[in-house]
This record gives C-alpha cells, structure tokens and sequence, in this order.
C-alpha cells in the first residue's frame, strides 16, 4: 500500500529508506549529501561496493548499519565514474530497473516497510509526472507500507500510517 507523506525522510521510521544515486556517485547534493552527512560509513562502504562490482544505473544496493538502519541506493543516473566525475541525469529506464530490483530485494529481505523520495526528480531532473507512476507500478503492489515522500519538509517527522508514533521526549 503506497501512502503518501509530507516530512523529512531522514526522520522516516519506515525499516528501510530508498533514494536515487549514480554508480560511484559523490553524494554532494540534495538527499544523497544529506545521508552522507548522516552515514559516513554508508558513502565510504557504498565506493568500496562500486570500485569492486562497477554497478551499471538500474540496479540498487543495499547498506545495513549495526543499530538497525538500512538504506537502498537505487541507481537512477549515469555517471559518477573518472577523476571529478559527476552523476548524470536520471532516465525513467534506470528509475524503472532500479525499483525492480528494490522490489525484488523488499521480497527476498523481507522488508516491513519503505520510505522513497520524490526518486529523481531533484538531482535527477526527472519530472515527478513521469516518476510518480513508475513508483505506483513497480512498488505499488508490494504488500508492505510504502511511504513516498511527496513534500519534503525539513525536521519534520511525517505521519507514516501503520507505524507507531514517534517517542516524544518530555521534560522531566
């Protein structure tokens, strides 16, 4: 079941949180810098997986940290291999191949629940006309809470249906 939300991705309490990168990207803007920021380990382990398997756009990887956190990098760009290379544009292909192989990766990880971004739309410049019902085809029919980001509002813990509420904490 697709809901649609309007928060901070970051603050997603969705088991697995998915977005949209380039082979080897640098991660220096939009989502991807922000996750960088958050996950250090996850951009160096992410290059480590890229120098060894040299990924090709329309595939996703996915990273697990010991306290629980899992992040998909779907491949929705060109790009991002040479000195000083940068991601490329997104094509509705790669964003297409990329949540097929998040949907498949869902069933066999047994995932409860995903968070996904207005998936390359920003970076990407994708229209999210073209994107969103890519994302209702290829995610739509998963059987677990899918959470589309439709409104990014930073710092704001989205009303994600199906997940408990967020621990508020109070003052003693």
């Amino acid at each position: 079941m697709i809901h649609f939300v309007s928060g901070d991705i970051l603050l997603s309490r969705a088991q697995v949180v998915a977005h949209g990168v380039a082979p080897n990207d640098p991660m220096s803007q939009g989502l991807a810098l922000a996750i960088r920021q958050k996950y250090p380990a996850l951009h160096k382990d992410f290059h480590h997986w890229c120098s060894q398997q040299h990924p090709k756009p329309g595939t996703a990887w996915l990273w697990g940290a010991p306290e629980g956190v899992r992040v998909v990098h779907l491949l929705t760009q060109e790009g991002g291999y040479g000195d000083g290379a940068r991601p490329g544009r997104a094509t509705l292909h790669h964003v297409r191949e990329s949540l097929r192989a998040l949907a498949k990766m869902a069933v066999k990880e047994n995932f409860s629940s995903v968070a996904v971004p207005r998936l390359a739309t920003g970076v990407g410049a994708l229209t999210w006309g073209d994107v969103l019902p890519v994302i209702e085809d290829r995610l739509g029919a998963l059987g677990i809470p899918v959470y589309v980001y439709a409104e990014y509002r930073p710092g704001r813990i989205a009303h994600e249906p199906g997940l408990p509420a967020p621990r508020i904490a109070t003052a003693c």
